[in-house]
């Protein structure tokens, strides 16, 4: 396995597609048999003509041809019934595979590590969705009902041998150059179709990029920028389309071209044979109509290959994504009760095995009480170090421990009850600040989430807002303020009372007047709880017991902050017994490893 993603094995791919459509097989043994009827109705019309010109015209039987409309009559309206009811089934078939398929996608989605994740942009996450709408598409639609109509040609080829054998022979030799061009455009299309889907999904891909910074593509007017990146992938994609359209174009205007040769040799034959005697001018007449509904599916499978191929690509595509590994998704052991007491012991992380450990050989210890801080130069490993704490990101070699017990035994439900979490990006979803906060614990009642919207400092703003809590945040938080929707991020941590805390650069967005409030508020949860705070904000500091110095991802210094401090800041700081600091620092950047193991521990004053 490379970063995460495993190649599947032999028969991986699809074996997850066999499985879903396991309990739809005496659906589709039903369609088959309908289909049956459907192409044996189909027949009625060719002996219907084959009967009017031999029997009816050349014997006036006027009785003849009246029972014959009547009975064609009867049989288009059970023809009639029989497609609705199939058209019918196949929706249903259509709305249970975009539920079993795309739920379990979701489900999937949502299961896998974060590190998988970010392997990949947000472009093919939401391509691996349309896959979806693909496969549902050609397993109940015209391509389904054409596979079903396909084995029928051989009845339609029977049925031409029995009323003008001497055209039959024409349609086999048709029906061969029929099939042999269906596989050719199918190999042609199938490359071309996989080299516009990859540069389509180039296009998009830089369409993300512009759409979700649009903020500084307007204020640098980076549009000149990007318009010739733009034009550049649009001009790749457009030309692969109109390569692989003109693939599907010509192998289709080579099927019509052939059909009409076909129609012209039937024609031809035939009239040679009633010259002879050998057939009637109403078989040749059966015969061509049967001929038209016998080439027809073979015409249609020349210019449906595209479908098939791109069928065949999502399928693969979803089994390798199906095959990848996912999270824990239970624990192994209730421990009962968190304490709160995380371990490091030698924790090392790197994110592409060609790159140096972004986290390295980090042995470090942070008792339950108190308030923690992560500290060092900007590139320094902190906010990766957080997400190892968090379990996000597993070490590969050492382990992280909460409370003496290894993470990795826990789901990502039970870390989350446990740890809150704040990431340097905060991220709100469409929906109300009520609605964001309780994410993820549904069961909270009003009283939490103030409470929790109090501890982050935002229910003053929240309630001062025309609709308070019921306040649509928009997309991404776009109606809010950074500031505010920093602090709706932080209430959406707290939110459950999670005996440990974990947040990065908590105060990034706000005033100096809500990082007071933050750092109050802060301190009185490190009374009973572990929290753990990567900030640069020298209000936050003077508050901390403890402090972990990291430097190019290596533990550099660590200990209470009274003793750690006046090293990182000689003859500009002296430490309080708080811990307080004045607001000027020296640049963390002049760190270098002096230790790689640490065991921190410390008591309010």
């Amino acid at each position: 396995m490379r970063d995460g993603f495993a190649p599947p094995t032999k028969g991986e791919d699809n074996g997850w597609l066999k499985e879903v459509l396991r309990p739809l097989a005496p659906t589709f043994r039903e369609v088959a048999l309908m289909s049956f009827f459907v192409n044996a109705a189909a027949l009625a019309t060719p002996v219907f003509v084959l009967q009017v010109y031999d029997r009816v015209v050349f014997h006036a039987g006027l009785s003849t041809l009246q029972g014959l409309v009547l009975g064609m009559l009867v049989l288009l309206s059970f023809d009639f019934i029989l497609r609705q009811s199939r058209a019918r089934i196949m929706q249903t078939v259509a709305l249970r595979l975009e539920s079993q398929v795309g739920q379990r996608l979701f489900d999937k989605l949502t299961a896998l590590p974060l590190r998988v994740l970010e392997h990949r942009p947000a472009e093919y996450w939401l391509r691996v969705f349309r896959d979806v709408d693909v496969i549902r598409n050609t397993l109940s639609g015209a391509s389904a009902l054409l596979l079903c109509d396909l084995p029928f040609t051989l009845l339609f080829l029977g049925l031409v041998f029995v009323i003008a054998q001497p055209v039959g022979w024409v349609l086999v030799c048709a029906a061969v150059v029929f099939m042999t061009l269906a596989l050719v455009s199918g190999r042609s299309v199938r490359s071309a179709a996989e080299r516009e889907k990859d540069s389509l999904g180039n296009r998009d891909s830089l369409l993300a990029e512009l759409l979700n910074g649009r903020t500084t593509v307007k204020a640098l007017a980076l549009d000149r920028t990007l318009r010739d990146e733009y034009e550049s992938r649009l001009a790749s994609q457009v030309g692969n389309a109109i390569n692989r359209g003109g693939r599907v174009d010509g192998f289709m205007n080579l099927g019509a071209v052939l059909s009409i040769t076909t129609t012209i040799a039937m024609t031809t034959v035939g009239a040679l044979a009633i010259m002879e005697q050998a057939m009637t001018i109403g078989g040749l007449i059966a015969a061509n109509m049967l001929g038209g509904r016998l080439l027809a599916p073979l015409n249609q499978l020349t210019g449906t290959w595209r479908t098939f191929a791109g069928f065949r690509q999502s399928v693969r595509r979803l089994g390798e994504v199906l095959a990848l590994p996912e999270d824990r998704q239970s624990a192994t052991v209730d421990l009962g009760e968190t304490k709160g007491h995380l371990t490091l012991e030698g924790a090392t992380f790197r994110y592409t095995s060609d790159r140096a450990p972004q986290v390295e050989d980090i042995t470090a210890e942070i008792l339950p009480g108190g308030l923690t801080a992560i500290i060092g130069p900007n590139g320094g490993g902190k906010s990766t170090l957080l997400k190892v704490l968090m379990g996000l990101y597993p070490p590969e070699k050492g382990r992280v421990l909460l409370d003496g017990a290894d993470i990795a035994q826990f789901s990502r439900a039970d870390i989350a009850k446990r740890m809150g979490y704040l990431p340097q990006e905060t991220t709100l979803f469409e929906g109300s600040i009520r609605d964001n906060i309780a994410m993820g614990l549904p069961e909270l009642d009003d009283a939490a989430i103030t409470a929790a919207a109090k501890a982050a400092g935002a229910h003053d703003m929240i309630i001062d807002l025309p609709d308070g809590y019921a306040t649509p945040v928009g997309e991404g938080g776009r109606t809010l303020s950074g500031g505010m929707r920093q602090r709706v991020a932080l209430a959406r941590a707290l939110a459950g009372t999670p005996p440990v805390i974990l947040l990065d650069e908590p105060s990034a967005s706000l005033d100096r007047a809500a990082e007071e409030v933050l750092r109050d508020n802060l301190s009185e949860m490190a009374r009973t709880r572990t929290v753990v705070v990567v900030t640069h904000s020298p209000l936050l500091l003077a508050r901390c017991q403890r402090v972990l110095v990291l430097a190019k991802g290596r533990l550099a210094l660590a200990g209470p902050a009274v003793e750690v401090l006046p090293k990182l800041f000689p003859g500009q700081v002296q430490a309080a017994p708080s811990g307080g600091i004045p607001a000027r620092s020296s640049p963390a950047s002049s760190l270098a490893p002096r230790s790689t193991s640490a065991t921190i521990q410390g008591s309010f004053p």
